[in-house]
């Protein structure tokens, strides 16, 4: 058993495929452009891969919504969510090319007809979304400005800022005045790693 299927047991054969697939693609491009630190690919799978799919231990995006990732990187959250939520459009931004370039390819070669990407800021896409998604890219009284008109008018139920943080954020969200919600991964995952790590939930 995996570490994906000791958390995610629902997984499809294709799914576990798929996740196997990101593995060796991420590790591959890593290699080129440093998507990740090179001390972390050892780990990708818990510090990576399962990391992103915490969000979904929070959320179940409804089949049909929109996500947008932002500063997405090398494809983080965005590419394991879309794995494990193929009924859900994503659409990942980043501003560096070569990385939004590695992550087109990703998603070409593991066959996730679910995911666009864009090399573009989040304040300047034009879409709107059901929800965020982001892997601490800034803090929230900086990011949420940025994706805070991005939302539809009449979101899925559950719509806003799903954010992947760490460690004590008391203070971080009471300088953004937003009203949020902390959900502690530590709660789902047993793994050391994930004994700091949280997902901050600001509603649309």
């Amino acid at each position: 058993m995996s570490l994906l299927t000791k958390y995610f047991p629902q997984l499809t054969p294709q799914q576990q495929q798929q996740f196997a697939q990101l593995e060796t693609e991420f590790r591959a491009w890593n290699a080129q452009i440093n998507l990740v630190a090179r001390t972390d690919t050892d780990n990708l799978l818990e510090r990576h891969i399962l990391h992103s799919l915490g969000i979904a231990k929070v959320v179940q995006f409804p089949k049909g919504s929109a996500v947008l990732d932002v500063g997405t990187g090398g494809g983080l959250p965005g590419l394991p969510l879309a794995i494990l939520f193929p009924d859900v459009k994503f659409h990942l931004v980043d501003s560096i090319g070569k990385k939004i370039k590695a992550v087109q390819f990703m998603a070409a070669a593991l066959g996730l007809s679910n995911v666009t990407a864009a090399q573009t800021r989040a304040e300047q896409v034009p879409e709107k979304f059901d929800f965020v998604v982001s892997r601490a890219v800034a803090r929230l009284a900086t990011f949420h400005p940025w994706i805070m008109h991005r939302y539809k008018a009449h979101p899925a139920a559950g719509a806003g800022l799903y954010y992947l943080k760490g460690g004590d954020l008391g203070e971080e969200i009471a300088e953004s005045g937003l009203v949020a919600k902390v959900v502690a991964l530590k709660d789902f995952f047993e793994e050391e790693f994930f004994d700091t790590k949280k997902v901050v939930v600001v509603p649309a």
